[in-house]
Parts: structure tokens; sequence; C-alpha cells
């Protein structure tokens, strides 16, 4: 049994909140509910807890999730049985494809009642086994300090990710003393953060070797706050540098050694930097689909080294020549030292000045509407510029998140909140809502598509209830964008059921109106600067800017689903990039 701090005799669900308390926990976002209002009233008493009622179960995932990601806190997020915890299903899913450390807690039916299909019971357990960590079946209440204590440590610890606790309503109910572990007994569950010496010995002998090195930076390097270790290393070494979504920020967008973000939506030079390769440094990411395109015939003369912290992602997608599993943070510093110890540094000039060109021949950049329109890609780089790049961006999912990657300040790590690998729609404003909550002062703006913000808008309300004054900006393009791209591209312009026809329907600013916000619009070139202006002046209430763009405004560069990273095309009717290029 684990050492324990031991009190007085509690109901299971005083246990419960006095768990969250000695966990750490001050923001909890939930919606209460038949099985889990027991714990909502010694709740109501906490003076360390804040509990913020959310409309909807998933804008409470969500919320936890961008709480998570700007504090490096584990995000707590609280639902009833039934429903209220099948509607947590795609947070959890989300923050397992992305590793967010949360940490959902979830009503259950009484413990007799489990299996009998009644009222508002699921399987949640069951349910949400793939998706998560870890999850427990609380039925006792003696066992809910420990299960909590656990919960927090799983979620934050080694990949981070979401763990689940559920509880029975009985449990919560009865009464026992309260014992708080002192010591977690989770036999299996080891994390490894240090790395093996010979494998980090072998990695820079390789990257000595190398003519065509290339750091390929996932967001595994932010999870372990191990930006200014990636740096050391590239400015010592001259490699360059991509950083794929998830890594936006961890090594600045301005730095001549960065080439960008790779993939499907990727940059040129970003694209180029890993097909041309001869040796991908791979740290903390996953050779996602996203990125390598077609697996077959990518990065085909690189060998590979790939340091991550879960063991299960080295060479799961793509061979690693060299693996290395631990803490990137860690595994870089190390790596340096092996490097700078040896003063054998890869000779890569002929390399970086490649890469430098095909950057200078390849920007990232957009052509203005010739109709007088908004330019979406436009209005999100003036928003960047007006805000900064200490301030926080969300995003939901489509062409308005791609257009957010290549076009915000990203200078700083963390400052980007977006689901990268589940690709929720309905993510941004809750998301948003929950990094405000977890840094007050700074800025946070939401970028959201009109069909995303149509998704999770009624968290609004929240935001004006509990006055966190977030800023969205509503890209209305009257569709779905990214799906209508597809539809332009490899549909012959066939527009099935992606016209959103929302000119006025929703009215945007008087929605927001209604929901306690104010609401901005802006139609013209001239009027986008000054309703930026407009909507940073207002920090007591929640804002939303709704920019009417244009329609047929595309996301590029682009590579083909099911075709290889070197069919990249940087407009429609183009031939690929490297048709014809030698090496």
């Amino acid at each position: 049994m684990p050492d324990t701090d031991t009190a007085g005799e509690l109901t299971g669900a005083q246990s419960l909140v006095k768990s969250l308390e000695q966990a750490g926990a001050d923001t909890v976002f939930g919606i209460p509910g038949g099985a889990i209002l027991p714990a909502y009233d010694p709740l109501y008493d906490s003076e360390h807890v804040r509990h913020i009622l959310v409309r909807h179960e998933q804008g409470a995932g969500h919320a936890a999730q961008g709480y998570a990601m700007v504090t490096g806190k584990v995000g707590v997020c609280l639902a009833t049985s039934g429903p209220g915890a099948t509607n947590l299903v795609t947070p959890i899913a989300d923050a397992h494809m992305d590793s967010v450390p949360i940490v959902a807690i979830t009503g259950q039916v009484a413990s007799p009642a489990i299996g009998t299909d009644a009222f508002q019971e699921a399987d949640i357990r069951g349910i949400t086994m793939p998706i998560t960590k870890h999850n427990f079946l609380v039925t006792k209440a003696a066992d809910i300090p420990a299960a909590i204590a656990s919960a927090f440590h799983i979620a934050g610890t080694g990949r981070p990710g979401p763990v689940l606790v559920d509880i029975s309503k009985d449990a919560l109910q009865a009464s026992c003393a309260f014992n708080w572990p002192k010591h977690l007994d989770l036999p299996g569950y080891r994390p490894v953060t240090k790395p093996h010496g010979k494998q980090v010995r072998e990695a820079a002998r390789l990257i000595s070797a190398a003519k065509r090195p290339v750091l390929y930076v996932g967001g595994g390097v932010f999870k372990s706050r191990a930006d200014k270790q990636l740096r050391e290393l590239a400015e010592l070494t001259g490699i360059p540098v991509v950083t794929t979504l998830m890594a936006l920020g961890c090594f600045p967008a301005s730095h001549p050694q960065n080439m960008g973000m790779p993939g499907m939506h990727g940059a040129v030079s970003a694209v180029g930097a890993l097909q041309r390769s001869d040796l991908l440094i791979t740290l903390g990411a996953r050779f996602d689909d996203r990125v390598t395109g077609q697996l077959s015939s990518f990065a085909p003369q690189a060998l590979v080294i790939h340091a991550d912290i879960d063991p299960a992602e080295i060479s799961k997608n793509r061979y690693a020549d060299v693996p290395i599993v631990g803490d990137c943070k860690e595994i870089i510093a190390e790596l340096t030292s092996q490097l700078r110890a040896s003063g054998q540094l890869p000779e890569i000039g002929d390399w970086a000045r490649y890469l430098t060109e095909l950057k200078r021949r390849y920007p990232t950049g957009y052509d203005q509407p010739d109709n007088g329109t908004l330019s979406p890609q436009h209005v999100i780089q003036r928003i960047g510029e007006l805000t900064g790049p200490d301030s926080y961006y969300a995003s939901g999912v489509g062409q308005h998140q791609m257009w957010a990657a290549h076009f915000l300040p990203w200078e700083l790590p963390g400052r980007w909140l977006n689901s990268g690998g589940l690709g929720t729609m309905g993510y941004c404003v809750p998301a948003a809502m929950g990094a405000k909550v977890g840094q007050p002062d700074k800025v946070v703006w939401g970028i959201d598509g009109d069909g995303c913000f149509q998704m999770t808008n009624q968290e609004l309300v929240t935001c004006a209830l509990e006055r966190i004054p977030i800023k969205i900006a509503v890209i209305n393009n009257q569709s779905l964008g990214m799906v209508r791209q597809w539809q332009t591209l490899f549909y012959q312009g066939r527009y099935s059921n992606t016209d959103l026809k929302t000119n006025r329907i929703p009215d945007f600013p008087k929605l927001a109106e209604a929901m306690g916000c104010v609401g901005l619009r802006a139609e013209e070139p001239d009027d986008v600067d000054s309703v930026i202006e407009k909507a940073l002046s207002i920090n007591d209430v929640p804002v939303v800017v709704e920019f009417v763009v244009h329609k047929d405004a595309m996301v590029w560069p682009m590579v083909a689903a099911g075709t290889g990273n070197d069919e990249i095309k940087v407009a429609r009717d183009m031939a690929p990039v490297w048709d014809g290029e030698a090496l």
C-alpha cells in the first residue's frame, strides 16, 4: 500500500474535491448532472478550485486542453455519466493525438447498476480505452485520492496525454477516511527521460558525417520545453530546421536556419529539406502522414535519428537507424555537448545555401483578390502583426488553420494552440477560453472559420459570464473552405454540401452581441486594421470580429493526398516544383 497523508472522515465527493486541491488543480471546466452531482456540493465551498460552468461538455474538454497548453499544468474537466461523458470523447481523443495532459472526471451510475443499462449509463471507460493513457473506474470512496493522484501523475509525465477517472455515484456519496498517497505504486509505468549514452554518441557520429542533415522538430520539443536547447544545437551546427504544425515557435520563424513548416501544406523549403536530406534528426516528431505524404517516397536518401520519449513511436512509421528514447530536452543537451566536445561538426555550406535559395525562390505568399474582397491571408497576417508574437493564438481546423500556421508570428514557443492530429472542428473557441483562463494577462486570439465557429460558439456565453475576454476572428468565406478547395481541385468544382450560405445567417456580430460579447465586422480592405485595433482596445468582454473574405482563396503550397512530397505545387494548374530539377 502507498504511504499516505490522512485526514478525518469525508464523503467521496469531499474526498474528490480535496484530492483536486492536493493535486494542484486550480481550475475545473464542467457541467453538473445526476451522477456527478454529489461532487458539486463540496466544490461549491472550495476556496482553491475555480469551477467554470461551460455550455457543452466538449467545450469543457477543449478548454482543459487550452489551459494545459499555456500553463504546462494538467487541465481538468468534469462531466456527468452517459451523454455528459460521451460528449468528452472528442476532446479526449484530441488530447491523445496531440499529447495534451488533461484529467477527465466523470460521474457514473451507482455501482450495483453498472451493466444494467441504467438511466444515463455508458461504459465510458471502455469507450475511451483506446484514446487515453490510462483510465480508472472507481467504485469505492476510499480509492478516490489514489486514483486522482495517479491520474495527474500519468497525464503529466512521460509523453503527456489524457487520463479518465470514472467514479460511481455511490462512491461519491459514501464516507471514509481521506488518505492522500505520498508515493504512487504504478507497476509498469516508468517513463524513460535520460537517453542512452551509446545512442547519443552514435547520433553525434552520423551528424558529424552528414552532408545534408535536417533537424525535423515536432511537438515533443515544445512538450519538453526544449526550445533553448534546440536553438543551441542548431546554431552550433548550422543545420537547417523544420518545425511541424505542433512545433511552431519552438525555433523562431525569423531565424535564417528555419526552413518553415513541412507537410501537405508546408513551405517548399521545408518539404525540400526533408526530401533531399541524407540525415533526418527527428526530435519529438512522429512521421505523421500529413508530413510524410506517400511514406514510401518520403526522404528516400535519408538515414534517421529518431528521439522520442514514447518508445512506441520509434520505427512505427519510418525505420530509425539510431533510436533514442528519452526526454527531448535531455537528448538535445547531451547531443550538443557531445558534438561540441568532439569538435567534429558537419560541413554543410552547400546544403545550407541550396535551401536558403529554395526558400527565397518559393516564399509562402498569397495574391490579393482582384475584385476588392478581403484576402483571408492578409487578415490573419495583420492580426499577428498588430497583436505581436507574445500573444496566444488558437485556431479551428481547415484553411484558416493553415493560413494561421504560415502567417502568424511564430517567434516564441507555446503560443500556438490547434488540433493537429485529430483535426477537430470546433476546437478554437473553447481552447482559446481555456488559454485565457491560464494566461489572463495575455492577449488570446482565436482564428476560426465560419464552419468551425458554428460548432462551439456557445462557449462565448461562458466567456461573457465568467469575464474571460478572448478575441475571435471569424474568417467567413461562406463555405467549408478546405473541403471546397478539394472539390475545386479533385471533384470538378461540384460543391456538394460545402456552401454554408452564411451571408448574414447567422449575423455573426449580432450573434456575438446576443451572447454578451462585442460584435464587429470588416468587409473592405481599408477596414481591416481599424477593426483589429478596435478589438485589441476592448479588454473587459469577449470580442468577435467577422471578416467577410474572398470565397475562392486556397491554401498553397499543397501536396495532394496519396501522393509523394516531390509532387508539391505552389499554385493550381502548375507543374510540381521539382519536375525535371536535379538534386
